[in-house]
């Protein structure tokens, strides 16, 4: 009974120490001194010795589960700090989501991208399709099939990059037109707008740059007529330069075209008065188009005597210039900042 008392008024000692335990530091001391060699628990069993042989087995055991007792409440006491460190650190880390974020300064897109998708939003309204094709180009597809064979004077007319005898940096967006109607067959009517980069080996200045970017317009099928194509440009010069914006159509020459024209949008300076901004002739040139030439139909699978089209090809830099009042088309291309966030729009990079 005498030992059962000191095992019971030891565990009691403990308990109380465990309650004043702060740190990990302070449990390892209170594990030393009830569990270590030195322990009182250590001394009894040491003096199980002294015990008839009888009684050692009984006193062993009580020893024993005294030790496991106390290491349980050592393990539970352990438990319960480092739960209490786990909090404390997540308290310390923790981050108010109501709070408002850092004014963080926002992109926007480039002023040539927004006029793209201008466009594209124009055309898709009207059933357009949108289509895309590569920049490094195959001789047949650049030239060939739009009707300008090789040593055609026309070539002329777009100093190419070539890059080697049958590719080459494409000089305009026409070849994806050729690809999409060789891809329909020659059975399916087109109508599609093809956006893109396109390459010439000019010399880059005010107004001229030696890569710069289209859209052009193909629309193919069984009715398409002149009339078509001046409804749908004059939808495009109200939709980018204002309701009240005229155009004219001007005798030209394209080779995948037949007839062409030079299209003129009314000069905005002048309403159409005439002024030194238009050269006084109160019209300013934006784009060429054309129905699309017979020879450019059989070169890309539509029969001629069934179907017509017409396409346009519209210069973006030359767009956004006479949109905004720009005077340098390589502005558009020296990542001035500056620059760019003159033409940013509501709801940040869009």
């Amino acid at each position: 009974m005498e030992v059962k008392k000191q095992l019971e008024a030891l565990e009691k000692t403990l308990i109380g120490k465990l309650a004043d335990v702060s740190k990990p530091e302070g449990l390892n001391d209170v594990k030393a001194e009830f569990l270590g060699k030195k322990a009182v628990l250590s001394r009894l069993m040491g003096a199980m010795k002294d015990l008839p042989s009888e009684e050692r087995p009984a006193f062993g055991e009580r020893i024993n589960q005294t030790k496991r007792r106390f290491a349980a409440l050592i393990d539970e006491k352990r438990a319960e700090l480092d739960a209490a460190r786990i909090e404390a650190k997540l308290l310390e880390e923790r981050i108010d989501v109501t709070l408002p974020g850092p004014d963080l300064a926002s992109g926007t897109r480039h002023v040539l991208n927004q006029i793209v998708e201008d466009i594209e939003d124009l055309f898709m309204g009207m059933g357009y399709v949108v289509k895309e094709g590569p920049e490094v180009e195959c001789d047949d597809y650049n030239f060939e099939r739009l009707n300008i064979p090789k040593h055609h004077p026309a070539r002329d007319m777009q100093d190419t990059f070539f890059i080697d005898k049958e590719r080459l940096l494409r000089t305009h967006t026409s070849p994806v037109q050729v690809r999409t109607m060789l891809e329909y067959g020659g059975e399916k009517p087109v109508k599609i707008i093809c956006p893109g980069k396109t390459y010439r080996r000019d010399d880059d200045d005010p107004t001229h740059s030696h890569q710069f970017m289209q859209v052009e317009g193909l629309v193919v099928d069984e009715d398409t007529t002149m009339a078509d194509l001046k409804g749908t440009l004059e939808t495009v010069a109200k939709a980018m330069f204002g309701a009240n914006r005229r155009i004219r159509l001007r005798p030209s020459y394209f080779p995948f075209t037949e007839p062409s024209v030079e299209v003129d949008v009314s000069c905005a300076a002048c309403a159409g008065d005439g002024c030194p901004m238009c050269k006084h002739t109160g019209y300013i040139e934006i784009l060429g188009a054309g129905m699309v030439h017979n020879n450019v139909l059989s070169a890309c699978g539509y029969d001629p005597k069934r179907y017509q089209g017409f396409a346009f090809g519209i210069g973006i830099e030359r767009l956004a210039m006479l949109k905004y009042g720009i005077a340098d088309i390589r502005d558009f291309y020296t990542n001035d900042l500056r620059f760019n966030k003159q033409f940013k729009r509501p709801g940040g990079a869009r």
